[in-house]
């Protein structure tokens, strides 16, 4: 199966690994491996009424009898993690879709790994990769207590004084200036969490080479006012059909109307199940996942949010 099939999966196990935060184990209902899978994979998941949620893998890449997610119950959000938290006990039935990695770990001699809160859990299988490369890394992990730092302990029992845990409610905010001016030249860095923190994180890393940083988001960056204000249109280059697109729609609005069947889930630029190829055309590239590299190579985007700068785009549906 694909990346884009659908399985059903049954919540295998459940365990709770700190305030607010329970992981479950996934597996198939048969004993069926699973899908191979790297550090900074996740997997579509179904719960609730129809709610498609994304959650990284956090566990172990080589166990292909189980995925394993940790889910932040967020009171303010929009349903997902109260389904999980609420209504996905062990021996539950689940679709699911995946896995697919927009945040995928990049070979280095050299790594500093920065974490807050949640974004742990994409960031939790790197560290064990490096460790098992042998290349030299550290890892930075913030969150408002200990008790809600999930898997902070495990891995500062594991991998010892390389992990630096910071509660901020004992020392305060991560040091981030301090950790990156202490880095080495070439190091990657490799940022999951809260908008704050990142936004933070790619203001001191402004003038490091490109390829450098690389970083995960949970919540959608504000992409500003469109470029194009008006109308444009989008050819289908499978059907030869051309649609036009308004000012206040999307892309993939627009094609679903029309009888178009893409593939979505978040619908806001930052779970990647969308993406396009463009055959022709600029494109106003409005995510939160495509490095300014691959922005510049104008040959994919995700139609969610994603329009275009032209009167007119090419796109491979």
């Amino acid at each position: 199966m694909n990346a884009e099939a659908e399985r059903k999966l049954v919540v295998h196990a459940r365990e709770r690994v700190a305030e607010g935060v329970v992981a479950l184990d996934l597996r198939d209902p048969d004993g069926a491996a699973l899908p191979e899978w790297e550090p900074g994979a996740h997997i579509d998941l179904v719960v609730g009424d129809g709610l498609v949620r994304q959650y990284s893998l956090c566990g172990d890449p080589a166990d292909r009898a189980a995925w394993r997610i940790a889910v932040l119950r967020e009171p303010a959000g929009r349903g997902g993690s109260a389904a999980v938290h609420d209504g996905l006990p062990a021996g539950t039935a689940v679709l699911a879709r995946g896995p697919r990695n927009h945040f995928p770990l990049r070979p280095a001699d050299r790594y500093l790994f920065i974490a807050g809160g949640i974004g742990i859990t994409p960031i939790s299988p790197m560290v064990r990769a490096a460790a098992a490369a042998g290349a030299e890394w550290r890892l930075a992990y913030g969150g408002r207590t200990a008790a809600s730092m999930a898997f902070g302990a495990e891995l500062e029992a594991v991998y010892g004084d390389r992990v630096e845990l910071r509660p901020q409610d004992r020392h305060g905010q991560l040091d981030l200036a301090g950790l990156l001016r202490r880095t080495a030249p070439g190091t990657l860095v490799y940022c999951c969490g809260p908008a704050p923190l990142l936004e933070a994180v790619e203001r001191l890393c402004a003038d490091l080479p490109p390829g450098i940083l690389h970083v995960e988001r949970f919540v959608a960056r504000d992409a500003g006012d469109p470029v194009r204000a008006e109308s444009f249109e989008v050819e289908l280059a499978l059907s030869g059909r051309t649609l036009t697109v308004p000012p206040e729609r999307s892309i993939l609005e627009v094609a679903e109307e029309a009888g178009v069947q893409i593939l979505s889930s978040c619908r806001e630029g930052t779970c990647g199940t969308c993406e396009t190829a463009v055959l022709d055309g600029t494109v106003d590239h409005r995510d939160s996942l495509l490095t300014p590299e691959e922005r510049a190579a104008n040959d994919t985007m995700f139609v969610c949010v994603s329009r275009a700068s032209c009167p007119k785009l090419l796109l491979d549906l």
